[in-house]
């Protein structure tokens, strides 16, 4: 007879468990530190904190003082600090100038093209750019080209990940951002043999090389994919890929200062003469004027993708500009993470014992608490110039990183989470609201779930992810507590008996 293991049968039995006591919530009541109890996982660490936002009552607090890695869940601080720092008109400017005006279509001199870190930027921005200059009358510059930005500029945060850094979602952090600085390719295998073979659009300013492998019918024991990062942009894949599919790349540039460099050079071949050569440099004359300039999207919009897509670069291309906002001073990372310190406090949160490094949440040395967010999250609901921060966050089973992630889009949840999510290796956080079902418009309560320390194999082996057991008993309790209150209000409704009719009652009772 087949054997059926213990570890087999842990996972439905916890789900059967966790779904009679959700059950019970709807039943008599019962509290969620009885849910929180069964479901706490045995192997990771969680902490959370449930505020009703009506009453302002705690409803629960687990753990709420323990420092955590808070993930994309630390993009809502840079969203706050943003919003009050920079202002809902602020947009990044990308230019290009030139200090004289040309004659017969030269312009003697130098042409300068001034970044700004304008996460957003892309390739067709700079053609339209370089359009416009033309089209002003410059068809030849007899001096240099010059890409103004920061020349000596942290990249990367500390604590960002070795092997995540040759990917778009670690893209490096720089002045000079074109399409993301995000390379897009495929490796895939031959026909003729398990040679791998690599390539990307011809446009892009990259070397692509492989002597990889593709482990088509899965016979080596032990196969796994090396990327090695190398000067010039250029990316090598070695190693062994298992399968025959079509892996699609995506890369973050090493060197964007030099990223920019090329990619100009290609976007103007042929439509704009350089005699001179192109450059960077951190000096632009104060007598230059703009022949033409781009604009990006408002903070709103820049901030929605940022919440909806996680998007990283957003989020750390911000919090450099608010470092020198706040300060004055070149865009860094430290001077970002201050300025937000700084600037929470004076509303109320603060951010004692926490550590912050970056502004996407990516770094690995980033500490916060349930109670810090938590403390961010009523000041976001209650503070009317940050509460349209709340209707650009993740709504489960309809947008941003919620919308297809599992028992998010299926009732009694979907619709009625409106979050920041925080996922990496080891790491999965939630912070955000939830509605009354009545009213799916108005947040009802505010909620931080954070577990850390959780391995793949944990992952496998649970009945469903904690934070989700977690809101479906809040949903549950709070059917229960509405239901509770209605039958209350029914009664107090109900007209009084008269002393006539409590004593045709009685009477009628006294005769049976």
């Amino acid at each position: 007879m087949p054997q059926l293991s213990l570890q087999g049968l842990a996972r439905p039995l916890l789900l059967l468990s966790a779904m009679a006591l959700s059950s019970s919530l709807k039943a008599d009541n019962t509290s969620l530190d009885d849910l929180l109890t069964l479901i706490t996982p045995a192997s990771s660490q969680t902490a959370v904190w449930i505020e009703d936002l009506q009453s302002g009552e705690q409803l629960l607090s687990h753990n709420s003082e323990t420092l955590m890695i808070p993930a994309s869940t630390q993009k809502l601080l840079t969203a706050v600090t943003a919003t009050e720092l920079l202002g809902e008109e602020f947009r990044y400017h990308t230019s290009i100038l030139s200090t004289g005006s040309p004659k017969s279509g030269v312009l003697k001199g130098d042409l300068y093209l001034l970044f700004s870190g304008d996460p957003t930027l892309t390739r067709r921005d700079l053609t339209e750019l370089f359009k416009r200059v033309t089209e002003a009358g410059i068809s030849q510059v007899q001096g240099n080209l010059i890409l103004i930005g920061e020349t000596h500029e942290q990249l990367r945060a500390p604590g960002w990940v070795w092997d995540d850094l040759g990917i778009c979602y670690a893209a490096p952090v720089s002045s000079y951002v074109i399409n993301q600085n995000c390379v897009h390719g495929k490796l895939e295998p031959t026909l003729a043999s398990d040679k791998a073979k690599i390539s990307a659009p011809v446009y892009l300013p990259v070397k692509l090389t492989t002597n990889a492998i593709f482990d088509k019918g899965h016979k080596k024991g032990f196969c796994e994919l090396q990327l090695d990062r190398l000067p010039g942009n250029h990316f090598h894949f070695s190693g062994c890929f298992p399968g025959s599919q079509v892996l699609p790349l995506a890369l973050a540039v090493n060197d964007p200062g030099q990223y920019a460099i090329d990619s100009v050079a290609g976007i103007i071949k042929g439509k704009l003469s350089i005699k001179g050569k192109i450059l960077t440099s951190n000096q632009l004359p104060v007598s230059s004027r703009v022949v033409a300039s781009h604009a990006s999207d408002a903070l709103p919009e820049l901030l929605e993708t940022m919440l909806l897509e996680s998007d990283n670069l957003i989020a750390d291309s911000l919090l450099k500009q608010l470092g020198k906002h706040y300060y004055g001073d070149g865009a860094s990372f430290s001077a970002g993470a201050k300025a937000i310190r700084e600037v929470l406090a004076e509303k109320g949160v603060v951010l004692e014992r926490a550590q912050l490094i970056d502004g996407s949440g990516l770094s690995r040395y980033n500490l916060l608490n349930a109670r810090q967010l938590a403390q961010l999250l009523r000041l976001i609901a209650d503070t009317p110039d940050y509460q349209w921060l709340m209707h650009k966050l993740p709504v489960s089973g309809h947008s941003g990183t919620l919308k297809y992630r599992k028992r998010y889009a299926n009732k009694p949840l979907k619709g009625r989470v409106w979050a920041k999510t925080g996922s990496m290796q080891g790491v999965v956080n939630l912070a955000g609201y939830v509605t009354d079902d009545s009213d799916k418009q108005v947040p009802r309560y505010l909620f931080v779930i954070l577990e850390n320390g959780l391995s793949p194999q944990s992952k496998e082996l649970e009945a469903a992810p904690f934070a989700t057991l977690l809101l479906q008993g809040l949903t549950d309790y709070r059917a229960n507590s509405r239901a509770e209150s209605q039958l209350a209000a029914k009664e107090q409704d109900k007209p009084k008996p008269t002393p006539q009719e409590k004593a045709q009652t009685e009477l009628n009772v006294s005769a049976r």
